[in-house]
């Protein structure tokens, strides 16, 4: 019954290149190519079956949904995070300013009272927060400085002051978060710096929109070059292996065509040996004649010695060129036909070697009498 199931599924899906078309799509990670499923038809059913319970990164449906929770609950945090990390950094922004300015330029009492107040709280806050223990553990933390929070907590300043700066706080805050603003807008747009003020204000409020369209936009060409770069990958794999297959595919040819011309030159070499062994037996021939007709002077026997050693000479050369011709005929016993006519070729310049034999042999019987 699962079976029948699957293979639904799987006609659901589509047959053939349709089918491995959206096999690779559903698993763009995987490193599998269209030939490969070709050939592994079984896997690629395996794939397609697969494709109904994973997502695109190998997730099944449970677990991705619990990985979107755990996201959303991270990001809640994240935003909670950034907030208040966003409002402390503000406020140190304006307390760098202030110094900057106070270095600079004569600063009304006032607003001295509430920088100082302000600076003075955060410090108070930080150095309470550093000396609280951990609430991930139960032992007691050392104190620093024999320092207790409680003690750092008496050097806040006045109620008084306190209640003071919270109340201009906020109006300080947003002037200074909107000259922030507006610098993030000359920086994105520096055509709109010499625009009037309420103008820059109406465009600030389209800022987030602006900067979460680019924000989108740059997501998408990322995820088109990872795309991109996971296609080329492919194609690497796919034009080295046809690469490969055409070095094989040369390297075969300049084999054959090595031993053909291999055997062109071993037949020219056996032509020329046979030719060579001719003119030798006639020579003898012609020089057997001469003895026959020559008296036995001690100059005859001098010259039948000459000749008996020139020809062991020549005999000798002829049987090491009779050696390295045989050293290759065997390595081109794989020629078939060519081969058969080698042999042949061979066995003729065999017996012109036994026929110098012969002679010799003749040679020496006529001196021994």
């Amino acid at each position: 019954m699962s079976a029948g199931l699957e293979t639904a599924d799987i006609l659901v899906l589509g047959k053939g290149d349709n089918l491995h078309q959206q096999v690779l799509a559903s698993f763009p990670l995987c490193d599998v190519t269209e030939e490969d499923l070709t050939q592994n038809p079984l896997f690629s059913k395996l794939l397609a079956t697969l494709t109904q319970h994973v997502d695109r990164t190998g997730l099944t449906v449970p677990l991705k949904t619990e990985l979107d929770k755990a996201e959303q609950k991270l990001q809640s945090q994240k935003r909670q995070w950034l907030r208040s990390e966003s409002l402390h950094r503000g406020l140190q922004e304006m307390i760098q300013e202030h110094c900057v300015r106070k270095h600079n330029n004569e600063v009304p009492p006032d607003q001295n009272m509430f920088y100082e107040t302000m600076e003075r709280c955060l410090r108070v806050t930080r150095c309470v927060r550093q000396l609280d223990p951990s609430s991930t553990t139960s032992q007691d933390q050392p104190l620093i400085l024999g320092l207790t929070p409680q003690q750092v907590t008496q050097l806040l300043p006045s109620e008084k002051n306190v209640q003071r700066m919270r109340q201009a706080l906020p109006r300080q805050l947003e002037k200074h978060l909107k000259d922030k603003c507006l610098s993030l807008l000359s920086y994105y747009q520096p055509e709109w710096e010499n625009e009037s003020e309420g103008l820059k204000t109406n465009k600030l409020s389209h800022l987030s929109t602006l900067l979460d369209k680019e924000k989108k936009r740059t997501e998408l060409l990322k995820e088109i070059c990872r795309e991109n770069t996971v296609l080329l990958q492919r194609q690497t794999q796919l034009y080295l292996s046809e690469l490969i297959k055409c070095i094989q595919l040369l390297q075969t040819l300049i084999l054959d065509h090595k031993l053909k011309i291999q055997t062109d030159l071993d037949r020219k070499k056996l032509v020329y040996f046979e030719g060579k062994c001719e003119l030798v037996l006639q020579k003898i021939k012609t020089e057997m004649v001469e003895v026959q007709l020559d008296t036995y002077s001690p100059d005859t026997v001098s010259a039948h010695r000459k000749i008996r050693q020139r020809l062991e000479c020549e005999l000798k050369a002829c049987k090491a060129e009779k050696q390295a011709v045989e050293l290759k005929l065997s390595s081109f016993g794989i020629l078939g036909k060519a081969f058969e006519a080698l042999a042949e070729e061979y066995s003729r310049l065999r017996q012109e070697i036994d026929m110098k034999n012969w002679a010799l042999k003749e040679l020496t019987q006529y001196d021994e009498k």
